[in-house]
């Protein structure tokens, strides 16, 4: 019997205008890069070495594999919530008025808090979303174990 894991990524972009109206509603395929497969089995150790992702950054750029290419700054964001339902860990952040305003292009999950830094477990690229100062974006990741 031959078994293989896979990892399915997917990330739901919306974004709020002042009065709480959705303004734009995306869905995108993403990746898991090299640091999410080896966090992920890292948490299967009895005492994992290291951090479970917690945070999600912005960016103007494309194409990062272990960093955001252009991150905004100031816009590393906690996630507002993260569960799991079977396979599935779904992971919800709230970008507010005045967080992550610009031409936002990339996005991706970490697990510290320093902005600039690695592990980036998950990746997105997607045509352009510009946030202004008013609005907030929320952006709902699914990660699947298939």
């Amino acid at each position: 019997m031959i078994s293989s894991m896979r990892f399915r990524a997917n990330a739901v972009l919306r974004l709020l205008g002042p009065d709480g109206m959705v303004k734009l509603e995306r869905e995108v395929h993403n990746t898991v890069t090299t640091a999410g497969k080896n966090g992920s089995a890292d948490q299967m150790l009895a005492a994992p070495t290291l951090p479970k992702p917690g945070w999600c950054e912005l960016g103007t750029g494309t194409g990062g594999t272990t960093l955001l290419n252009a991150y905004i700054v100031g816009s590393r964001t906690a996630f507002t919530s993260k569960t799991r339902s079977g396979a599935v860990v779904t992971m919800v952040t709230d970008f507010a008025a005045g967080v992550g305003t610009g031409a936002i292009t990339e996005a991706g999950i970490f697990d510290v808090v320093t902005q600039n830094t690695v592990n980036m477990w998950l990746y997105a690229t997607f045509a352009v979303i510009n946030k202004a100062a008013g609005d907030t974006l929320q952006i709902t990741w699914t990660f699947t174990f298939a």
